[in-house]
């Protein structure tokens, strides 16, 4: 008789909903003395990531509050409720991530517009919402995100594929993949998860190749996009390994 009530619990969430506690921490990097641009940056990373993770609720037919159990009290056998709970359990947490990083967000342009008022700037405008917030949102929006050191290697790309459409080669040392980069991949996890997350949708890639001499390498921006109809097996057509 106590199975179904354990069963009940499939559907809850397994990260808890409350606020951050201690240091401000989003995808494993604390937030303190970071400059606006790289907190902007770190805000469209999650933003991104949560976007990619409704999209595979979405491939599930479910969403955030899906019962993921039958009247009966067991799991559901038509959905894979081990996934679903992990991503739900993903996007609960980054969620909480996403609220306290625009809190400091926030700090961060106060502070920005009382320096201005007290080095005498204080007849531009500065209210927020207005020109000035506007200039410092867009430019940091469009501000290039570090790309940091390589965790991925491309082993091989298969001809005709997307990843060979948009440019990838065999040798190839990934830094960003969407919002994923060495801080944040998890073995690689994250890749897979934005790509089923993205598909039909473009994907900055950011990779480090090797040149004919061996000595130098060439820093490229790639735009992939993840599709089924390429006639091959996966997303992608290409097999990528962690380093």
């Amino acid at each position: 008789m106590g199975l179904p009530q354990r069963m009940e619990n499939l559907h809850a969430p397994t990260v808890p909903s409350g606020p951050t506690s201690g240091p401000v921490v989003t995808n494993g990097m604390q937030t303190s003395g970071l400059t606006f641009p790289q907190l902007q940056a770190k805000k469209d990373n999650i933003e991104a990531e949560l976007r990619a993770l409704g999209s595979v609720l979405e491939s599930h037919g479910v969403d955030m509050n899906t019962r993921l159990i039958t009247p009966d009290g067991f799991p559901r056998a038509d959905l894979d409720v081990a996934q679903i709970r992990t991503t739900r359990s993903r996007i609960i947490y980054l969620r909480n991530d996403h609220k306290a990083l625009m809190t400091v967000i926030e700090k961060h342009l106060h502070e920005h517009f009382a320096r201005l008022a007290k080095e005498g700037a204080q007849d531009e405008p500065i209210a927020t919402g207005g020109p000035a917030s506007t200039d410092i949102a867009s430019s940091s929006s469009q501000a290039p995100q570090p790309s940091g050191p390589p965790f991925a290697k491309v082993n091989s790309v298969v001809t005709g594929s997307p990843a060979e459409s948009a440019g990838l080669k065999a040798g190839d040392e990934i830094r960003n993949f969407g919002y994923v980069n060495h801080t944040n991949h998890d073995g690689l996890k994250r890749v897979g998860e934005c790509v089923q997350g993205n598909e039909g949708r473009n994907v900055l890639v950011k990779v480090s190749r090797p040149t004919s001499g061996g000595q130098r390498r060439q820093e490229l921006q790639l735009t992939l996009t993840p599709r089924r109809d390429w006639g091959g097996r996966g997303l992608l057509g290409c097999h990528i390994l962690p380093l």
